[in-house]
């Protein structure tokens, strides 16, 4: 009898779930199936790709890595202003919401339901909206030059200057634009062209998407900072450790698999940045702002060749994946021996029984 209940539970969830299986199948797993496809084929965007292209291998692969030319620079480009808007973005935007997060989980803090609302609203509002908004600001009639003028300065131009502010930083020391030739570094740049540094302009969207993520990710700190319990920090304060030493020995390491996920999405989100690209211009200026992302849009839909287009996107698929894969090594949990976990133990031991002395 057992069996057979258990036999129509099966078919029964089968039944609840084939209508999400297919929706997924249908719009999401095919989609990509058909993409990798496009990838090693020479479709030109009309009819099916089945059947009005033919396979041509790693041809497009090779285009962009490979074959020396404006195909594998454009790529090169894309790559180099991304890595600076990922190392400069994930590290701040985690330390801004996890600060966020601390300040509002404060118990003494007054309103904190309103400073809850404020952080994470930006996250809620329109990214066009809010692109359209630093455009305003940081044009060369916008507010933040205005504002720089009544200090008898003039701003720069932000969305115009295509130097890197590692080459602005050396040049004021009188280091010349010199670099070895292009073949000598990576993807068709040269390693001067590596060394630059983000733009003014992209440095304005490494701003612009500090300021519209960082609420996102406080929420979910906020809700790993109240599953930390009270009796454990109240532990520390007996045995003597002050705020800081509290935050960073007891309050960070529970935070661990909290910071991982805010890591990890905040990685594969600033690898796939387009909308705030497309609308400042595309790349500009001298495709500073270029990102593979963009870029995979502008060969596929603009240029037409589809499956470079297609080559570009599993090429940064294969970064996100490995990048993500880095991050998971490099936080994974230890293995602290025998020695380790009773050492553990005692500790915990030690603030349960100072907790308890400090309820007495």
């Amino acid at each position: 009898m057992a069996r057979g209940i258990r036999g129509a539970e099966a078919r029964y969830g089968w039944l609840f779930t084939a209508p999400a299986i297919l929706i997924i199948g249908v719009f999401l797993v095919l989609p990509i199936f058909l993409a990798l496809y496009v990838s090693f084929s020479n479709w030109n965007g009309l009819g099916s790709p089945l059947g009005n292209s033919s396979i041509i291998g790693g041809a497009n692969y090779q285009k962009v890595l490979v074959d020396a030319g404006l195909a594998q620079r454009d790529f090169g480009t894309s790559i180099r202003n991304t890595l600076y808007y990922v190392l400069l973005v994930v590290p701040l935007q985690t330390a801004l919401a996890m600060f966020l997060a601390v300040q509002v989980n404060r118990r003494m803090l007054r309103g904190r339901g309103f400073f809850r609302t404020a952080f994470y609203f930006p996250s809620v509002t329109s990214s066009v909206a809010i692109t359209t908004v630093f455009i305003f600001l940081f044009t060369a009639s916008g507010a933040v030059n205005t504002v720089i003028g009544w200090f008898g300065a003039n701003g720069p131009n932000w969305f115009q200057d295509p130097d890197g502010v590692l080459h602005k930083i050396l040049g004021a020391f009188g280091v010349a634009k010199s670099g070895p030739i292009a073949g000598d570094a990576p993807l068709g740049l040269s390693w001067w062209d590596w060394l630059s540094g983000p733009s003014v302009a992209m440095c304005v969207l490494i701003l612009l998407a500090i300021f519209t993520t960082s609420g996102t990710f406080m929420l979910l700190f906020l809700a790993a900072l109240q599953n930390v319990g009270e009796e454990i920090e109240e532990a520390a304060s007996v045995d003597g450790a002050g705020p800081v030493r509290r935050f960073f020995s007891v309050t960070l390491p529970m935070l661990k698999p909290t910071v991982f996920t805010v890591l990890t999405l905040g990685l594969i989100g600033t690898w796939q940045v387009f909308d705030q690209v497309y609308l400042t211009g595309g790349g500009d200026p001298g495709k500073t702002t270029l990102t593979p992302a963009f870029l995979a849009y502008h060969v596929s839909f603009e240029n037409l060749h589809w499956g470079q287009g297609a080559a570009i996107s599993f090429v940064l698929f294969l970064i996100i994946v490995a990048l993500t894969l880095l991050q998971r090594w490099i936080l994974r949990d230890k293995d602290l021996g025998r020695a380790g976990v009773r050492r553990e133990r005692r500790v915990l031991a030690r603030f349960r029984h100072d907790a308890a002395e400090a309820k007495r």
